[in-house]
């Protein structure tokens, strides 16, 4: 670009699946939808509590599209650079610019997802802000270029609603809409999500697992559908590492997974 070599990043392939929730999946698609060809797509933002599938659901919509998919995770830590174009030793102590996982999205028309993005601090999301609004383009001022977004870009970023983040500058948020806002599921769909990621699970574990959560929440103590999982996955790991009696299992993988002790 204008002289510029880009080495480009490369597109994320899983296996996963949103199950349930239809109306989100909706919401994040007419985000991205235009409507004439001077429209363009909004930049929606996902929130929940850390563990309910917003990068799943981020990711499936994404998929549906047909579209390569590029992730970026956020830290603490991302600099501006980071998120655009950053240079790199090369062969012969040469410097290789570097497109970010954004930056590659939106040369070849694919989809980012900025993953826990209030993670990130204001003079990171600053870089971003002429993407996210009628400009659709970045700037790179280590390389000196310009670069504007294809017109099937699309970008989303997710968002724990946690106290680990940084609070967004107004200015970003308001560029950052809709909100769309992911809850717990029901016991019928969270049965669903675990027999999808643990298909060998017997029926009975995960329900016992599920009671537990639903026990849980409301009890005021919120466990993620990581953690749901992660118990089933564990606690059957224990019966046939241990052989101990299921249930036993089960109690010592909710202790170990979610700290609460002689809660099963």
């Amino acid at each position: 670009m204008d002289g510029v070599e880009l080495v480009l990043s490369h597109p994320t392939d899983l296996q996963t699946n949103w199950i349930g929730q239809e109306i989100v999946t909706k919401q994040l698609l007419a985000a991205w939808l235009t409507l004439d060809e001077n429209d363009i797509p909004l930049t929606p933002r996902i929130i929940g509590p850390p563990g309910v599938g917003k990068t799943t659901l981020a990711y499936t919509v994404a998929k549906s599209l047909g579209r390569d998919i590029y992730f970026y995770q956020a830290t603490v830590d991302t600099r501006p650079e980071d998120l655009i174009v950053f240079p790199v030793i090369g062969d012969n102590q040469k410097i290789v610019y570097v497109a970010s996982p954004i930056v590659t999205a939106m040369l070849k028309g694919g989809i980012a997802i900025l993953d826990e993005g209030n993670r990130m601090p204001e003079k990171s999301w600053a870089s971003l802000a002429p993407l996210m609004d009628h400009r659709r383009y970045v700037e790179s001022q280590i390389a000196g270029i310009t670069i504007k977004a294809h017109p099937d870009f699309r970008m989303v970023t997710t968002m724990n609603t946690d106290a680990s983040t940084f609070e967004l500058p107004e200015y970003i948020s308001s560029r950052l809409q809709p909100v769309i806002e992911l809850d717990f599921p029901n016991d019928e769909e969270l049965l669903e999500i675990i027999k999808y990621n643990v298909p060998y699970a017997p029926e009975e574990v995960i329900a016992q697992v599920i009671s537990f959560m639903r026990e849980g929440k409301a009890a005021g103590s919120y466990f993620s559908i990581r953690a749901g999982i992660q118990i089933v996955q564990y606690a059957l790991r224990l019966e046939k590492v241990t052989g101990s009696p299921r249930f036993n299992c089960i109690a010592q993988a909710i202790e170990q997974i979610t700290g609460e002790k002689d809660a099963y």
